[in-house]
């Protein structure tokens, strides 16, 4: 049997909203397991917010860079948000972004490539850090293409051109390259930014995630009593739900309040092939520190 620490029992309640004493039981009932304890709590009604993302404590920029028919973005962290606003380190993540377009994604390569000072980017993250006096490190970079059409690129909470705390990309893909497919590429990355998305289509949606959905609206829906036949259209209904929420294509479009987002993009003879976005130190659990017992301790009390 698992051990239920006060940790794990916090960081339950954290993801969740349920009590103490419910995320206690759940974390028995699932042997420790949060993402069973999850799934329990949910079953059982419990759960205030169960699709609740952990919470992000890492600091940073994410960057992108955009040119013709492709895009990158990168996210960079540190250790303090102070050095989010160093000059030196925003024209470095700036720098990482726009070699992603030469060198595309794999870190190795991104880490490989010269920057205009003569030095790789590895060197340069090195002789930043030396400077600047903090552990930084490269954590993930992606870029997207299009034959033909644009990857649009939305930045949220910026603190400059092209850098901030979330980042967007978004390839739509069409005949030709206009300001109108760029504009409608922009509002993409703002509605992708706003509703976080886990997938572009149906076909995409992870089949675990799907799975684990179905069998805690299937436990939903026989709590209620319903014949079998029933409580499987009850499930199919809130699965066409879930699409709804989690598939970028079958949202609503934020701009409108109505429309499907397919709808908005075939309207616009587009195609959307493809998305991603970085939410700064997201997943990335930082260890908390008591300011005061610091002091405390470094005064010899």
């Amino acid at each position: 049997m698992a051990e239920i620490t006060a940790a794990l029992v916090k960081e339950l309640r954290e993801k969740t909203g349920a009590g103490m004493m419910d995320c206690k039981k759940a974390l028995k009932e699932a042997e420790g397991n949060i993402e069973g304890a999850i799934d329990w709590l949910r079953k059982k009604g419990l759960s205030a917010a169960a699709k609740k993302s952990g919470r992000v404590t890492a600091e940073g920029l994410v960057g992108v860079a955009q040119a013709d028919n492709k895009a990158a973005m990168v996210e960079v962290n540190a250790e303090t948000d102070f050095v989010a606003r160093n000059e030196h380190f925003q024209n470095f993540v700036s720098e990482v972004a726009h070699a992603a377009l030469n060198v595309g994604d794999d870190l190795e390569k991104l880490k490989a490539a010269v920057l205009k000072s003569g030095r790789t980017v590895a060197d340069e993250l090195t002789h930043l850090i030396a400077t600047i006096g903090e552990n930084m490190s490269i954590r993930r970079a992606r870029v997207l293409s299009v034959p033909s059409g644009v990857v649009a690129t939305y930045v949220h909470s910026a603190v400059s051109p092209g850098l901030g705390k979330i980042g967007v990309l978004a390839a739509v893909e069409a005949p030709t390259a206009s300001d109108a497919l760029e504009t409608l590429g922009r509002q993409i990355g703002m509605h992708v930014a706003a509703t976080r998305p886990a997938a572009l289509d149906v076909d995409s949606v992870d089949p675990q995630a799907l799975e684990r959905e179905r069998a805690v609206l299937v436990e939903q829906a026989r709590a209620s009593g319903k014949p079998e036949a029933i409580i499987e259209k009850m499930v199919d209904g809130r699965i066409r739900k879930f699409y709804e929420e989690v598939v970028l294509l079958e949202q609503v479009w934020v701009h409108d309040g109505e429309s499907r987002v397919r709808a908005i993009v075939k309207k616009a003879g587009a195609k959307l092939t493809g998305f991603d976005r970085f939410q700064l130190g997201e997943g990335i659990e930082k260890e908390e520190n008591d300011f005061a017992a610091e002091v405390a301790k470094a005064a010899g009390n």
